[in-house]
């Protein structure tokens, strides 16, 4: 089921546009950014949150790569 809700997500990223993916991207390194600082303070209540987060970074910068490399 992991799997499958894995491959939902990058189809669902695939279909955004670049302005989208750039705003996601911020959304993303603001919550990973307020997560980290929870950890550190001991408030933090999903731990597993943290790579859920770092994850999905990785995958929208895969994507905007795979998109310059096509655009060159």
């Amino acid at each position: 089921m992991a799997g499958k809700n894995k491959t939902t997500r990058v189809e669902d990223l695939r279909v955004k546009s670049d302005d989208q993916l750039g705003e996601q991207m911020h959304d993303l390194k603001r919550e990973a950014f307020n997560l980290r600082f929870q950890a550190a303070t001991n408030q933090l209540e999903r731990p597993a949150r943290i790579k859920e987060v770092r994850r999905d970074i990785a995958r929208i910068k895969t994507l905007q790569g795979e998109r310059a490399r096509v655009a060159k």
